[in-house]
């Protein structure tokens, strides 16, 4: 039985997954480049992101389902 005050790491709370973060964040939560998001957002390859005014956020929600649909088996 889990122990009340300790949290579950295998489940996060969602306001963490709901929660905006920048591109900076984004790029090392995907284990990739800065420039490497720009591209894919110019592109349109890569994950959603909101541009609210000029900064780029992304939902780290948003980056684990667009992280899950590139898993493959194999080569």
């Amino acid at each position: 039985m889990p122990r009340p005050n300790h949290a579950n790491h295998n489940n996060p709370p969602a306001d963490y997954l709901d929660g905006f973060i920048d591109e900076i964040q984004a790029a090392d939560f995907l284990c990739q480049s800065v420039r490497t998001l720009q591209k894919w957002r110019v592109s349109g390859f890569g994950p959603h992101f909101y541009k609210p005014g000029r900064s780029v956020r992304y939902r780290r929600r948003d980056l684990l389902e667009w992280a899950a649909t590139r898993r493959r088996s194999n080569t």
